[in-house]
Parts: C-alpha cells; sequence; structure tokens
C-alpha cells in the first residue's frame, strides 16, 4: 500500500486547523422514546468540514438508550470507538459489552447495530469514510413516526441505511 496522491502543493502550509473544546455543548439532542432517555450529538468533523474524506461525530447516550436494529451501509463504513461507559455493539455474528477503549470497524456492507442498554451513560465516536452528511440522518430520526411507510423507506435510502 502507497500513500494517496498529494493534494495540497504549496511550500509552506497553511494555517486551516480547528480546534472544538471538550466542553462544547451537543450540536444536536434528540429525546428517545425509551424512559426518556437522550441521546447528545457532536459534530466533530462532518462531510462538508473535512470536504467529504470522513465525518466524526461524539455520540453521548444517556442510560438504557435504544439504538438502531441490524442494518448496513453501501457507500461507507462505520467505526466505533467507546469513550466511556458500555456499548452493546452487534458486529454482524454476535453482540458484545464494549468498555472504554474498544474498538469496532464495520466495512462497506458490514452487518452491525448499537445500542446503551445498560443502567449508566454511554458515550463513543462514530467515524464514517467517505464522509456522507450523517448530521441530517441523526436529526432527521426524530421525524420518523410522523412520515408514512414509503417517507420512511426513502428516508433510509436517502441515508445509506439499510435495515434487514
Amino acid at each position: 500500500m502507497s500513500y494517496p496522491d498529494p493534494r495540497y502543493f504549496g511550500e509552506q502550509g497553511e494555517v486551516s486547523a480547528t480546534f472544538r473544546p471538550a466542553d462544547t455543548a451537543p450540536d444536536f439532542v434528540s429525546r428517545g422514546s425509551s424512559r426518556g432517555a437522550t441521546t447528545a450529538y457532536h459534530y466533530l468533523s462532518t462531510t462538508a468540514s473535512t470536504g467529504g474524506e470522513y465525518g466524526l461525530y461524539r455520540v453521548d447516550m444517556g442510560p438504557e438508550s435504544g439504538g438502531p436494529a441490524t442494518h448496513f451501509h453501501r457507500a461507507m463504513s462505520e467505526s466505533f470507538f467507546i469513550l466511556s461507559g458500555t456499548m452493546r455493539l452487534f458486529d454482524g455474528r454476535r453482540w458484545v459489552d464494549a468498555t472504554s477503549g474498544d474498538y469496532l470497524y464495520v466495512p462497506v456492507g458490514g452487518l452491525h447495530a448499537f445500542r446503551n442498554e445498560s443502567g449508566e451513560p454511554a458515550s463513543m465516536l462514530m467515524l464514517f469514510a467517505p464522509g456522507a452528511p450523517r448530521e441530517e440522518y441523526f436529526e432527521g430520526l426524530t421525524e420518523l413516526a410522523g412520515l408514512t411507510e414509503e417517507e420512511r423507506a426513502e428516508f433510509f435510502i436517502r441515508h445509506d441505511s439499510f435495515f434487514i
């Protein structure tokens, strides 16, 4: 394997990094139906801010927060890195209790699911590569109940989420 072709051709580098303090408020918070549990989404790097390279999100799930059922993506891989708490991750074969420092990589087409079944909060990083507008997906989930079956199906197809 070799490095990708260069995309920056300057001689001196440039000042272009962005810093986000840990205490920055979440970009989006949803309240789930499961005992009022909340999920907070921190949009660390979006497809817009990375030019489509990747999307990186910190997801803080309240105790006993549900997650998506088993699904796959056709256009992107997804990775999970557990920061704190215990997250249930499905790797296509089995459910595992993932804790701080555990990591799951799901290649394009790989079956996966996640949820927080513990009685404690959990936090993880989610990485999508290449980037996709996942912010629209996260925020749109709160509107699913008001959609018709056809609209719901179109929403999931538009957001590269195929449930089995």
